[in-house]
């Protein structure tokens, strides 16, 4: 298809978590790799940006979960870019069956540049950092804030070496394996239905931070709030699950 990038997987051991179904940070992982993949072939690989102190970073995402796939299925990754929106660059995603019949997981996400040094985003023409949008008729909407919760629970987190990546900062695909860790619903194996998240600011290997988190009262979705001890938000998270029979 043209515009769209595409790569099956098959599912191993080390890509599910003890219900046999994926996790969430891996599902995120092949996304974003996915994605960077992407632009790679359409010409705005590192040549263009990383080895030009330009660094590809995730703002907002939004997520649809249909039926997380399980332990020993192929799967299809595709990803295809949205229409430039100044400093954003939207992309799509979708996860499928091997032979396309089931549509697992749907996505969307903003990209944007970053400058290493200033670690401030800068403007992609400035670079002649340029992608062409596709429209396939299956983009879900563009991600928002995600929906707030009541935070009534604290913790906090210390960022070891292993959640760094090469952009010297902790991977967004992370933040599902902190949350995952945190929350009860993984863990009693509850089917993830949707998450939301906005990326503020990036949080550096060994710093600590505070985590607020509540639940709806029907105990079916939790929002996460990384912070700053000065109150400064560095992220929100919301995930919302399927229903308890």
């Amino acid at each position: 298809m043209s515009g769209i990038y595409e790569k099956e997987y098959h599912l191993k051991s080390s890509d599910v978590n003890r219900f046999q179904r994926l996790r969430t940070s891996v599902m995120m992982r092949m996304l974003q790799e996915a994605a960077i993949a992407h632009t790679e072939e359409l010409g705005m690989g590192r040549e263009k940006t990383l080895d030009k102190g330009l660094l590809w970073i995730v703002s907002l995402q939004r997520t649809e979960i249909l039926r997380m796939p399980v332990y020993d299925e192929k799967v299809i990754v595709r990803s295809w870019p949205g229409k430039t929106m100044h400093v954003f660059f939207p992309r799509y995603y979708e996860l499928t069956s091997e032979n396309g019949s089931e549509v697992f997981v749907r996505a969307s996400a903003l990209w944007m540049l970053l400058d290493e040094k200033t670690r401030r985003f800068v403007f992609p023409e400035t670079y002649g950092v340029a992608i062409d949008g596709c429209v396939t008729g299956r983009e879900i909407a563009l991600p928002s804030t995600p929906k707030p919760l009541p935070l009534t629970e604290e913790s906090s987190f210390t960022v070891p070496f292993s959640y760094v990546d090469l952009n010297g900062h902790m991977n967004n695909t992370r933040y599902y394996d902190l949350a995952d860790d945190l929350l009860p619903f993984e863990k009693s194996g509850r089917q993830l239905k949707a998450l939301f998240v906005e990326y503020l600011h990036e949080i550096r290997e060994a710093q600590c931070i505070k985590l607020r988190y509540g639940f709806d009262e029907n105990g079916d979705s939790a929002f996460l709030s990384g912070e700053e001890e000065s109150g400064t938000a560095l992220f929100r998270l919301r995930l919302d699950y399927v229903q308890n029979d």
